[in-house]
């Protein structure tokens, strides 16, 4: 049976966290599951523990997550798609999840790095910081040197 996308409620999802004024910072689909063979949010929240809680061994997901970078003069969101795909995930749903991303990228569209990742060390949140710092280009911040 081929996936299919909730698109009305994974848009949803998606603006909440791109949306300045909600303190909403990631949705597995901002974040999206799998329920059946249909893509749905899976949740949302302000904390990126919440998020990193879902992303289990027998899990597949994405998510929609906003970091705020910058330097000691500009503070700026920068937002990141996440295909988590955990160590028991058969064959035949790893090899699915690269056909099913687009339709998730019909509706995240704009993020700045983009991570397959099935190793939880790499869902750090400084990890995730610093790979969007190295996507931004310069750092003027010498201070941080």
């Amino acid at each position: 049976m081929a996936t299919r996308i909730d698109k009305e409620a994974c848009r949803e999802a998606y603006n909440l966290v791109r949306d300045d004024s909600s303190d909403i910072c990631w949705g597995v689909k901002a974040s999206f599951k799998y329920d059946g063979s249909t893509i749905v949010p899976a949740g949302h929240g302000s904390e990126y523990e919440e998020f990193k809680s879902q992303c289990t061994d027998d899990n597949r997901l994405f998510g929609f997550v906003r970091i705020t970078t910058g330097d000691a003069m500009s503070k700026r969101a920068k937002f990141t798609l996440i295909t988590w795909i955990g160590e028991n995930i058969s064959g035949l749903q790893r090899a699915k999840i690269s056909t099913d991303k687009t339709l998730v990228k019909d509706i995240v569209q704009n993020f700045a790095k983009e991570f397959m990742i099935s190793d939880p060390r790499e869902l750090e949140e400084d990890y995730l910081r610093n790979e969007l710092k190295k996507a931004g280009g310069a750092n003027y911040d010498a201070q941080a040197e």
